[in-house]
């Protein structure tokens, strides 16, 4: 059996645990994301292992950015105010939607955008929930890779430790309802794991299978963390993830080959 063969059977045979990092406090512009996990987790009883992976909701990234905005002092243009009375929403969430989007992709029920980044979501990912009551609205990192590629070199001055690192967020999906976390920011870890030229367990050739494990590993981080659970972080802890740069804006498809563009 090959190196690369076995790498595939490893990963598909790993066991996973995922750990909630409990008894974090609110975070705060300036704050060290890194150093709330690692004293969170000591208070706690618990510490990183080597192997361990990090994952991030990204509101709490986006606090200690101060990407917070103050709702009261948003004043919304003609065309959030029209879209905001015809779908009933709030017009200075749609005004930031609209100043933190590339492009808008629909404009019907519910605002999809491409955000700066790439990413394509309702509302260019700004939102109110699990703030401070609708007061503030928390805006996107504005570079989520090296958001994450900070917080992993901090990690390793704490512990020693490569930890590689994912943050994430809720995105709706085509075709489906319901949300799931995706890898937003990722650093310490190859995002995407590369199956093809592998053969498969009949011995047929893949030749397209490139499984997304940065958006399935924040999927299992979301399970744990809750939605409502002020539990903001996750170790995941027994997936044998290849090392690599990270980027998660390699899980973004490019324009010549989104078959819906």
């Amino acid at each position: 059996m090959t190196k690369r063969r076995q790498v595939a059977t490893v990963i598909a045979t790993a066991e996973l645990r995922a750990i909630p990092v409990r008894g974090m406090r609110d975070v705060f512009a300036g704050d060290s994301v890194a150093d709330l996990v690692v004293d969170a987790l000591a208070l706690g009883g618990l510490r990183l292992h080597e192997g361990d992976i990090l994952v991030l909701k990204h509101k709490i990234v986006s606090k200690a950015q101060d990407r917070r905005v103050a709702l009261d002092s948003v004043k919304p243009s003609a065309a959030a105010r029209q879209f905001a009375a015809l779908n009933g929403v709030d017009a200075r969430v749609i005004e930031l939607a609209l100043r933190e989007a590339k492009r808008v992709v629909r404009k019907k029920h519910v605002l999809i955008t491409e955000t700066q980044h790439g990413l394509v979501c309702a509302n260019s990912g700004v939102d109110v929930s699990n703030v401070d009551g609708g007061k503030t609205a928390v805006l996107l990192p504005v570079d989520p890779d090296r958001s994450a590629a900070q917080i992993n070199r901090r990690l390793k001055k704490r512990t020693g430790l490569h930890i590689p690192v994912i943050i994430a967020d809720s995105f709706g999906r085509a075709w489906r309802e319901g949300l799931c976390e995706v890898a937003i920011g990722v650093a310490g870890m190859k995002a995407i794991h590369d199956y093809r030229g592998n053969a498969d367990a009949y011995g047929y050739k893949m030749h397209a299978t490139e499984e997304a494990v940065a958006d399935e590993l924040a999927c299992v981080a979301g399970l744990v963390c809750g939605k409502n659970s002020r539990i903001p972080a996750c170790i995941i802890r027994g997936y044998p993830y290849q090392r690599g740069g990270g980027d998660a804006r390699l899980l973004v498809r490019p324009a010549e080959k989104d078959l819906f563009r």
